[in-house]
């Protein structure tokens, strides 16, 4: 699986920042392509009915696994009965799903704002009705998910789901804040999702099918963004340059805390001590380390855009996710290890 992993995302097309309309129109036609070649269905690839892909409250296969969530590598998670590990996992996974759920349908409803405005032969047209479509079939398998755990999970925090329908008007008046708003939310789940898969052996089947359609998926996304912002970031004016270069490092930070925090609702429901949440998020050295991991490839992309300045770096190192940029989009940590 997790050469698998490496190979989706190194046979991705990529350009450099220089490149001409011609080469960025051919990258997004391929794109297009692997999207008709190589793409799901919710309801089709998905063996619902399958006995293995039964959800039970007895499988130890949702416990959260050590080496690749933070709750489960804490002593007050291992310290718990079996029953209640497991109980906290399917809520957990629950809710990051619901998260994902409501993330993408911002970036659906983005999409569409953008491509409003696009005109005709334009070639992001079409990836971007592509990569909607995929995006449609993920909100579907997720809360296919959600229901069958059958855990009433928040998702995101109270405040965030009221504001969320200011962000897809931004798609259109900001595209390159927008993609980087895309990228924010995609990065942290496919980085994550990415560690389970080559950190654990035993997932249930169906968060393990799940996660391999997303991150085979969601590849392509992350390229478009990658490409988008490549080539639109250099052709900023100087005080839009600035004002994105600096927001970059913050909207980054924000997302991660949205889709990678529990929010209160899991603390109060588990009594998990408000030390224990505070180390996890992100105060221990183990948790700071990962939180930097997460945006390897973001800051590889600020670099290759011009959008990585002196003063954005130290806004970077602000926000706690500075560090050594990827040498090739989806490196694995230097630190990993598989099980």
């Amino acid at each position: 699986m997790t050469q698998t992993l490496e190979n989706n995302a190194a046979e991705l097309p990529e350009i450099s920042p220089t490149a001409s309309a011609d080469e960025y129109a051919a990258v997004l036609h391929g794109l297009s392509v692997a999207s008709v070649e190589h793409h799901f269905d919710a309801f089709v690839d998905i063996p619902w009915d399958d006995p293995d892909f039964q959800v039970r409250l007895d499988d130890p296969r949702w416990v959260l696994p050590a080496n690749a969530d933070p709750l489960g590598s804490h002593p007050w998670y291992q310290a718990q009965s079996l029953e209640r590990q497991i109980e906290i996992g399917l809520w957990r996974q629950a809710n990051i799903l619901r998260v994902g759920v409501q993330f993408e349908n911002i970036l659906i409803r983005g999409i569409m704002a953008y491509c409003f405005e696009l005109r005709n032969g334009s070639p992001e047209f079409r990836y971007l009705m592509h990569e909607a479509t995929e995006e449609c079939h993920h909100n579907q398998m997720f809360q296919e998910s959600i229901n069958r755990i059958g855990a009433d999970v928040p998702g995101m925090p109270w405040l965030m789901r009221r504001i969320s329908w200011l962000i897809p008007s931004a798609a259109s008046a900001f595209p390159v804040t927008f993609f980087i708003g895309v990228l924010s939310g995609e990065e942290p789940i496919d980085h994550t999702q990415k560690g389970i898969l080559r950190a654990s052996n035993e997932l249930p089947p169906l968060m393990s099918r799940i996660m391999e359609i997303h991150v085979a998926e969601e590849a392509r996304h992350i390229s478009f963004a990658h490409e988008f912002i490549k080539r639109h970031g250099p052709n900023l004016g100087p005080i839009n340059r600035f004002v994105v270069s600096m927001l970059f490092p913050i909207i980054m930070r924000v997302a991660a805390d949205l889709i990678m925090i529990p929010p209160k609702a899991f603390r109060k429901k588990f009594g998990i001590p408000r030390k224990v949440m505070k180390e996890l998020y992100w105060k221990a050295p183990e948790s700071r380390t990962r939180l930097q991991e997460m945006f390897g490839d973001a800051r590889m992309l600020a670099e290759q855009s011009g959008l990585m300045t002196r003063s954005s770096r130290l806004m970077w190192r602000m926000c706690k996710i500075d560090g050594r940029p990827s040498r090739y989009r989806s490196e694995p940590p230097v630190n990993f290890v598989t099980s």
